[in-house]
């Protein structure tokens, strides 16, 4: 079955930096588009980034371009999410997620696998 497992989560000062990683298996990962979502306390889950599996193409939500990357290894089945100059705000339970199909990379409802969430605290 399908497996999305994410680590490199933890706690960090702001400014810090962490990588997120996920590895996929019982997919054909290089035939998938791979998105980052987060959820914090109270509030909806949310996009933040993704990657289009046959383009290349990488999608980022306001909050996070130019801080944030994602990226990823289809030799290792693995995508991975950069993250810089963390603030407080970006504290939240990060997913991975995986879809097929032409929809929006920027919407949950879109995919069809999801990991189990690894937490992000960034402490003022």
């Amino acid at each position: 079955q399908v497996q999305l497992v994410e680590s490199g989560g933890g706690l960090v000062q702001a400014g810090g930096s962490l990588r997120l990683s996920c590895a996929a298996s019982g997919l054909s990962f290089s035939t998938y588009d791979m998105g980052w979502f987060r959820q914090a306390p109270g509030k909806e889950r949310e996009f933040v980034a993704a990657s289009r599996w046959n383009t290349g193409t990488t999608y980022y939500a306001a909050s996070v371009k130019g801080r944030f990357t994602i990226s990823r290894d289809s030799a290792k089945n693995t995508v991975y999410l950069q993250m810089n100059s963390l603030k407080p705000e970006d504290t939240a339970v990060y997913y991975c997620a995986a879809k097929t199909g032409r929809g929006t990379v920027m919407s949950r409802n879109e995919y069809a696998y999801w990991g189990q969430g690894t937490q992000v605290t960034v402490s003022s």
